[in-house]
C-alpha cells in the first residue's frame, strides 16, 4: 500500500486550522484563571460542611464543633458539623476525599486518619499526601488509660501484672481500628511484651461506657471523653499517654513515669481539605483557623477539655508532621502486627 501524502495546501490549510485551535486555548486560558479567582474571591456563599470522621460525642468532635462555631463567625456562612464516625475515621475521611474541591467541605484529620490508618489496612480508598491539602495542625489529645472502679489494679504496673498472668484475655476498647485509642493500646504490648485483646466500637462512648460497665478491662481515651467519668468515680484512671502530664490531671503519672518506657501517644488533630481546592481558599482556611487557635477565650475552652493548643501553622509544616509521623509510626505498626479486620 502507498503511504497517502498530503499536499503542501493541504498541510498549510491543517497547520492554520491547528494554529487558531491553540490561539483560541491560550486565549481561554487567562479566562479560565480569572474565573477561577472570582470564585475564591467570592467565596463563600453558601453553608460549609465540616466532616468530622468521629462519633459524637468524642474528643474529636468537641473540637470540631468548638472550630465549627467561630469559623461560622468568621467567615459569614453556617459550619455544619456532619458526623461520620467509623473504621479509625477512614469511612468519613474517604467521603470527604469524594467531595468537590471548591472550598465547601472542611474535613477534621487526625494522626489516626492520615497516620495509623495506612500500615493497618491494605487499601484505605485515599492517599493522605495526595488526595488531601493540609491546612493546619491545630492542637495535640493526651488519652488517659482507664479502668472500671471495680479492678484491683491501682497503678499500670498492677496492671501489666495482669496482662502477664492472662496472656491475650485482657480487653481494651477503642473507637475503631486505627484510632489513636488503639494506637496507645498497640504500644503498650510492643512496650511491654503483654498480650491483648482490642474491641473496637463504632466511637468512643460506646466503648468508654464498656469500660464503665466491666465489658472491657481497660481503654486509653481522649481526655475530654472520660474526664467526667473520672471525677464522678465511674472510672479509675492510671495514667496519661503524653510525655508531660496534663493540665486537667496534673497528679496523674505518665505512662513513662508509670515504668513504661518510650512510651508517647498525643493523637493531633487538625484539618484538611479536597486535592486541588483553590490555594486562596486553602490560605483563607488557614489563616482563620490559627485566628480561632489564637483567641484565649477559645484556647481556654478546649484546655478545660484537654485539648492542648499548637502554635500557629502553614499548610507546608502541617504537611511535613504527617510525612515525619508516617515514617516515625508505620515501621511501630508494621512491627506490631497489628491489622484492620
Amino acid at each position: 500500500m502507498i503511504p497517502s501524502r498530503q499536499t503542501p495546501t493541504r498541510r498549510h490549510a491543517m497547520g492554520y486550522a491547528l494554529g487558531h485551535v491553540l490561539a483560541g486555548a491560550l486565549l481561554l486560558m487567562p479566562a479560565l484563571l480569572v474565573s477561577t479567582q472570582a470564585r475564591a474571591a467570592d467565596w463563600p456563599e453558601r453553608p460549609i460542611r465540616m466532616i468530622v470522621p468521629f462519633a459524637a460525642g468524642s474528643g474529636a468532635d468537641t473540637v470540631g464543633r468548638t472550630y465549627a462555631e467561630e469559623l461560622s463567625k468568621a467567615l459569614g456562612q453556617p459550619v455544619v458539623v456532619d458526623n461520620k464516625g467509623g473504621a479509625g475515621g477512614l469511612m468519613g475521611t474517604a467521603e470527604g476525599v469524594r467531595t468537590p474541591a471548591d472550598g465547601y467541605t472542611l474535613l477534621l484529620s487526625s494522626q489516626g486518619t492520615t497516620v495509623f490508618n495506612l500500615g493497618l489496612y491494605k487499601t484505605l480508598g485515599y492517599d493522605p499526601l495526595k488526595d488531601l491539602v493540609a491546612t493546619n495542625v491545630t492542637g495535640t489529645l493526651p488519652n488517659v488509660l482507664v479502668v472500671s472502679p471495680a479492678n484491683p489494679a491501682k497503678t499500670v504496673a498492677d496492671l501489666i501484672a495482669q496482662a502477664r498472668a492472662k496472656p491475650g484475655e485482657l480487653t481494651y476498647g477503642s473507637s475503631g481500628v486505627g484510632s489513636s485509642l488503639h494506637m496507645s493500646g498497640v504500644l503498650l504490648e510492643l512496650r511491654t511484651g503483654v498480650k491483648l485483646q482490642h474491641v473496637p466500637y463504632r466511637g468512643a462512648p460506646a466503648a468508654v461506657l464498656a469500660a464503665i460497665n466491666g465489658e472491657v478491662t481497660m481503654g486509653f481515651f481522649n481526655t475530654p471523653t472520660v474526664l467526667g467519668q473520672i471525677r464522678a468515680g465511674k472510672l479509675k484512671p492510671l495514667a496519661v499517654t503524653s510525655k508531660a502530664r496534663v493540665t486537667l490531671l496534673p497528679d496523674l503519672p505518665t505512662m513513662i513515669e508509670a515504668g513504661v518506657p518510650d512510651f508517647d501517644v498525643a493523637v493531633w488533630l487538625g484539618f484538611a481539605l479536597p486535592a486541588n481546592t483553590p490555594e486562596a481558599i486553602v490560605k483563607r482556611f488557614n489563616a482563620e483557623i490559627n485566628r480561632v487557635g489564637q483567641n484565649p477565650q477559645i484556647r481556654e475552652k478546649l484546655l478545660v477539655q484537654g485539648f492542648e493548643m499548637l502554635p500557629p501553622g502553614t499548610p507546608e509544616a502541617a504537611r511535613k508532621l504527617i510525612v515525619d509521623d508516617q515514617a516515625l509510626w508505620l515501621p511501630i505498626i508494621r512491627q506490631s502486627g497489628a491489622k484492620a479486620e
